[in-house]
């Protein structure tokens, strides 16, 4: 059973759960788990572990068009060095006071690999959920995609440097509270913008048509041997992807600092690009 299924089992249980944070009253709270096995690919430096184990959290909150105001880590590995730990503070810190949060410690454990666990709380008044996506409104995309996948690559290729640049990702939080306000529904890209339109698909009932060509790949991408692939089902990006009404998409990009890019609308059934279905694949844990 993999994490979907998992999810799928849990529901019934937990019929709150399934988008990218919980909302009680006017706070957000999310929760995330990485390992090295998974996440962490080899010449991932401490500080990049820190910044993008609290970014994934942070982005939940972005998500949902929260604020943020603190973060919590729970950090594991065979053994704690100095060093390493500091490093993975000081990414955790500097994340969150990139997006106006304060890092407020957290837990230490041994385990057999690096493994963290990160909380982030944030407010939200207006909270945004996968399931209001209508037919007839747009589907929108920030920044760009495939980052994650160009920096796997460059790990493998021995650029490390270049590796943890790509690694450390900004969470779209000041994109995720403006969108918030005209947004019918919104998730993160971390599970891939192909997995990620099918999920908003089942959770409003709708479907969505690309266009192949409006898709913003990151130049990064030419490193790797599919840029389609890195793009759209590698997954791991954390860009928002968002539905709105098209008469908002002036209004909304001027006030955005980061690119919005149109790839395709809303429609009846079905998640396709360029009419053809486009397959619900992504990143698995």
């Amino acid at each position: 059973m993999d994490e979907r299924a998992a999810l799928r089992m849990l529901a019934t249980d937990l019929p709150h759960a399934g988008d990218d944070a919980a909302v009680v009253d006017s706070t957000a709270i999310t929760t995330d788990m990485l390992h090295a096995a998974t996440d962490f690919p080899d010449g991932t430096t401490h500080y990049t572990v820190g910044w993008r184990s609290v970014a994934a959290s942070l982005s939940d909150l972005a998500a949902m068009g929260a604020k943020p105001t603190a973060a919590v880590a729970a950090y594991a590995d065979t053994e704690f060095v100095d060093s390493e730990l500091r490093a993975f503070v000081t990414g955790a810190r500097d994340i969150c006071e990139r997006t106006n949060a304060e890092y407020v410690g957290g837990d230490l454990d041994a385990h057999c690999e690096l493994t963290v666990t990160t909380t982030a709380i944030g407010e939200v008044n207006k909270p945004v959920y996968r399931s209001g996506a209508t037919p007839g409104e747009i589907v929108c995309v920030t920044g760009t995609l495939g980052r994650s996948a160009a920096a796997l690559a460059l790990f493998e290729a021995g650029e490390t440097d270049r590796g943890n640049e790509l690694f450390r990702f900004s969470p779209r939080v000041d994109a995720g509270r403006r969108l918030a306000t005209s947004a019918s529904a919104m998730m993160d890209s971390s599970d891939g913008l192909a997995r990620s339109l099918h999920q908003l698909a089942a959770a409003s009932d709708c479907g969505f048509g690309l266009d192949s060509s409006a898709v913003p790949i990151d130049d990064a991408c030419e490193v790797c041997a599919d840029r389609w692939e890195a793009g759209v089902h590698f997954g791991e990006d954390f860009e928002l992807v968002v539905s709105l009404p098209e008469s908002d998409l002036d209004a909304v990009q001027r006030d955005l600092d980061v690119p919005l890019t149109v790839i395709g609308e809303v429609t009846d059934s079905g998640v396709t690009v360029d009419g053809e279905p486009l397959a619900d694949r992504g990143y698995t844990h």
